[in-house]
């Protein structure tokens, strides 16, 4: 027990939601009693029932999560791709915890609370790293905007009116031209949320590539493309459209002027996940989809 008092925790939670603050009540608890530190942003804090021991930080910053060993997330998807920006910056793993829907970035669910718990005072999880993508936005020659993704960056149209006009480059050469609604650039972790939404692969994430995935093309050749991870993928837009917008992660965006060039190449950064369980992605793919596998017997012993 006297080893694990040097050891500290940072939990974040959406504190908007009621099984958030049961969770995060369980979770602090279960940590302090086995002597290891937690620390809380302030602002969270306040809707959070949380014991004198816990220490409260001010500002959302890396720094905040300097000496800590695991970043423990508690929420959705939103909450998991917050808490991302947290790890790839301070370059702690992110445990997370799901209580959406779906949840492909959460290692655990609700009901596993205990067993979360457990894991981290015995150490009993391994660390992986995914890969990222670094967003490069170029107008006129001059670079504008540079930016990052865990899932994906989405050149997307700005409204309803009208299609953007694209054309599609891969490592320096043209692939093609059309409207649309819309282009995702993905990594392999983004490939099961909003690419796949349009119409993408599913891929394994310990396959290193890039997808490129248009949304509601009017094309006859408008086919997802997946690519090398050392390839640099680009989208020209036309100079003659209303302007384009770039979502990250569908959390951070910025205002594409006419004719502007978004570049997407591998993340110098990847970020950590923190893993409690041995189980094949195939596993997790038919668990969050309730796919149906009834019937398959395997292969013959």
């Amino acid at each position: 027990m006297t080893s694990n008092r040097a050891r500290t925790v940072f939990l974040l939670a959406h504190t908007g939601r009621p099984a958030a603050v049961r969770s995060a009540e369980l979770v602090v608890k279960g940590l302090l009693r086995s002597g290891i530190g937690v620390r809380v942003l302030e602002d969270e804090a306040r809707d959070l029932p949380l014991p004198d021991e816990v220490v409260l930080v001010k500002e959302a910053t890396p720094q905040c999560l300097d000496g800590c060993e695991l970043l423990i997330v508690l929420g959705g998807d939103g909450t998991l791709l917050r808490g991302a920006e947290f790890a790839r910056a301070s370059g702690v793993p992110m445990l997370g915890v799901n209580l959406g829907r779906v949840g492909f970035l959460a290692e655990a669910e609700r009901d596993d609370l205990d067993k979360v718990v457990d894991r981290v005072v015995t150490r009993a999880y391994e660390v992986e790293e995914r890969m990222t993508v670094d967003v490069v936005v170029h107008s006129n020659g001059d670079i504008v905007h540079t930016d990052w993704a865990l899932n994906e960056a989405a050149v997307q149209k700005a409204g309803a009116e009208k299609l953007l006009e694209v054309v599609l480059e891969i490592d320096g050469r043209p692939v093609t031209g059309f409207g649309c609604d819309g282009i995702v650039l993905s990594t392999p972790t983004g490939s099961t949320a909003y690419a796949f939404s349009a119409g993408g692969p599913v891929v394994w994430p310990e396959v290193e590539a890039l997808l490129m995935v248009p949304i509601s093309a009017h094309a006859l050749f408008a086919k997802p493309l997946v690519t090398s991870p050392d390839s640099v993928l680009a989208v020209e837009v036309l100079p003659h459209i209303p302007p384009g917008v770039l979502w990250c992660d569908g959390r951070r965006t910025v205002e594409l002027p006419p004719g502007a060039r978004v570049e997407v190449r591998r993340g110098a950064v990847p970020v950590r996940l923190a893993r409690l369980h041995h189980a094949s992605f195939t596993d997790r793919l038919v668990a969050k989809f309730a796919l149906p596998v009834s019937g398959w017997r395997g292969a013959p012993h």
